[in-house]
């Protein structure tokens, strides 16, 4: 999805809010949380926040607008926000002494969205789960590649960007992801392509 495209009844791009909000006009960064909660809530469950996803989605949330002001003009918003969600589930998961995988954490990844997950919308129970299986088995840098690629639906800058990765990396780790699926899965589940 465009960085900034309107969703749901808000008609205002992200920039434009960002903008709004930095200009003192703080209700409308309520646009923002709006449109970005069920993803960041996806992130802090991928990324080990557990029970306390709720809890870290609104730190990242208070964060990101007192770190506005510092935000680089013409960064996109989305990434920018779910690298705070990301370090605020890292951090949480630490500060509670969980030791889940990124294995188990998947498995039980089962957070509602605004739609079906784009990776997966296809797919039966079954084909769905032999994939989720498959994503389970990559090295945990991979997974959190092809978590945020085909989970959060960033393309390859804005992963980078969430991950804080190197653009190079990002794309190198998924093309051995997908080119690892691809190996795993029977033919007929299908992998999502790769983005030259």
């Amino acid at each position: 999805r465009p960085e900034g495209r309107p969703t749901g009844n808000a008609d205002v791009p992200d920039q434009v809010a960002v903008e709004r909000v930095r200009a003192g006009a703080r209700d409308s960064y309520a646009v923002l949380v709006r449109r970005h909660a069920a993803a960041a809530h996806r992130a802090a469950v991928i990324f080990g926040a557990g029970p306390d996803a709720e809890d870290v989605v609104q730190v990242a949330f208070v964060k990101a607008f007192e770190a506005l002001p510092r935000c680089r003009d013409g960064a996109a918003f989305r990434p920018w926000f779910l690298r705070i969600v990301i370090n605020e589930a890292k951090n949480a998961r630490r500060s509670a002494s969980r030791r889940w995988s990124a294995t188990e954490r998947l498995a039980t990844l089962d957070v509602p969205l605004d739609g079906p997950d784009p990776a997966t919308s296809t797919l039966s129970g079954e084909r769905r789960a032999e994939l989720m299986a498959a994503i389970r088995r990559l090295p945990v840098p991979h997974q959190r590649v092809v978590a945020c690629r085909f989970l959060l639906e960033l393309d390859e800058r804005e992963t980078a960007t969430a991950l804080g990765l190197p653009a190079g990396t990002v794309k190198s780790r998924l093309h051995r992801a997908l080119r690892r699926l691809q190996r795993e899965l029977s033919p007929d589940v299908g992998v999502v392509e790769h983005e030259h």
